[in-house]
């Protein structure tokens, strides 16, 4: 009787063992099926993300491309002095700001809608448009005045050299486009200089800001730079 009992629990352990090692032959399976569907997820994962990267790549190309055309055709209305044409470029609500130099006064250098812009052309009335490098007395000009000494003082639409969101003129002057566009995007209009006899020193830059506004490169500021001591 003692020997049938043990066999019967032999026999017990025997299936108990066989049922272990079939449930763990199934969980085995199981998790190489979920290994595999995890691989394959990655896979899929990392041609999205170069899928997606390329896109981006693909959007910046046509964002630049057009950010380029838009400014060369704002640098020709400036040429002509169409403030007609500018106004069409200006940002809705943002206005333009106009800066003397390249480090941006955000609190005080002047800005103007849109529809300020044709009458500015015309006016006679005299705006202090921030201080001269140097001497630090007040630049007073009337806007065309302004214009003529500050935005299109040599011919920038036939520039040296372009920069694409890269700034190409440098002086002692702190620049500061990107802290006071976070979200704009800049075209450099520059030239080296013009007089080799100040090696460079007579150079001059016309940068360009433009913001995004409903899918559209809107101007929002215009700054003109040379070399400060």
């Amino acid at each position: 009787m003692k020997w049938v009992v043990i066999s019967f629990i032999l026999l017990l352990a025997g299936c108990t063992n066989q049922q272990d090692q079939s449930n763990v032959k199934q969980l085995e399976q199981t998790i190489e099926k979920q290994q595999s569907a995890i691989e394959q997820l990655q896979e899929k994962n990392k041609q999205l993300q170069k899928e997606n990267e390329q896109l981006k790549s693909e959007e910046k190309q046509v964002l630049s491309s057009s950010l380029l055309s838009v400014a060369l055709d704002v640098v020709t209305a400036l040429k002509n002095k169409d403030m007609n044409t500018l106004t069409s470029y200006v940002h809705s609500t943002a206005g333009v700001r106009f800066s003397p130099y390249g480090h941006i006064d955000v609190q005080n250098d002047l800005q103007f809608s849109a529809s300020q812009l044709p009458s500015l052309w015309a006016s006679t009335q005299v705006y202090q448009w921030g201080v001269y490098d140097g001497s630090g007395d007040p630049i007073q000009f009337t806007f065309q005045d302004y214009f003529d000494r500050f935005v299109y003082d040599v011919d920038f639409a036939n520039p040296h050299m372009i920069g694409n969101n890269v700034v190409v003129g440098t002086g002692n002057m702190i620049n500061n486009i990107q802290q006071a566009y976070p979200n704009g995007s800049f075209i450099e209009f520059h030239f080296t200089g013009f007089d080799p006899q100040y090696s460079g020193m007579d150079w001059r830059s016309l940068r360009l800001v433009f913001e995004q506004e409903n899918g559209q490169w809107k101007l929002v500021g215009i700054i003109h730079d040379e070399w400060t001591t």
